[in-house]
């Protein structure tokens, strides 16, 4: 079986188009499409060639600076970069918008608190056997809404009391709920383990506990007892407290 050669030195069975680049031998007829040995369209040249592209084996003319099919620059040997747009106006692009900061949550007025006191006369009536800590200054907790749980934390039974009293293991896991119209305020104890007590801050420390499920109204100076230390007092937010800057 005879073999040509194409201009670019490729051995070829075909004698109209090389195998292996799709240059033209010599002087033919224009081939058979159908024909199996006849390269594909887009390998054909209507005019002198060079060698194959580099990037997608497209065959362009001789004197191509640059590959027809994917831009290759045959001079630099690499592939052209993407265009920037110096005005982005020029290309039909959206120009940048500048950041929309996201809106600020408006602070809440804090109207009413709880302090949460160590009381050292109530551990003494419990005789409880945990050692009581150091009586000092209460623990402040804000009260931001209508409802809120006394009680201590439990990841396991996700129980996350808004009034937290973790330190005294005498207090249950959900112990007393507080609840308010806005100006008044009542406890209820909800089946603690030791009870739910309520006395007027003047008056001896209160020995019978709060029917669970029924709502004690607190009145001015009423202290709310429970577990083995803790006394927690409801009372209006100071001017500091109000802003949070206490």
């Amino acid at each position: 079986m005879s073999t040509s050669t194409c201009p670019n030195g490729h051995p070829s069975a075909s004698s109209d188009y090389c195998d292996t680049c799709g240059a033209p031998i010599g002087e033919s007829e224009t081939p058979d499409t159908n024909s199996p040995s006849a390269p594909s369209p887009a390998l054909r040249t209507t005019s002198s060639t060079g060698a194959p592209c580099p990037n997608c084996a497209l065959v362009n003319t001789a004197d191509a600076l640059f590959c027809e099919g994917c831009g290759y620059d045959f001079t630099t040997g690499t592939m052209p970069r993407e265009a920037t747009a110096t005005n982005p106006l020029d290309l039909g692009a959206t120009p940048a918008q500048p950041a929309v900061p996201d809106p600020v949550a408006p602070s809440v007025k804090v109207e009413w608190v709880a302090e949460v006191w160590v009381d050292p006369d109530w551990y003494t009536e419990q005789a409880s056997d945990e050692p009581c800590p150091s009586p000092g200054l209460p623990v402040v907790v804000p009260l931001q809404a209508r409802s809120l749980l006394i009680g201590r934390s439990s990841r396991s039974r996700n129980i996350h009391p808004e009034i937290e009293c973790s330190s005294d293991i005498g207090v249950s896991r959900r112990q007393a709920q507080l609840s308010t119209d806005g100006q008044r305020w009542w406890v209820e104890d909800l089946q603690s383990a030791n009870g739910t007590y309520v006395g007027a801050a003047s008056a001896a420390l209160p020995t019978d506990a709060l029917t669970p499920g029924q709502r004690r109204e607190l009145a001015k100076d009423d202290h709310i007892y429970i577990g083995a230390w803790t006394c927690i007092v409801v009372r209006r937010a100071t001017p500091e407290e109000q802003s949070g800057q206490a």
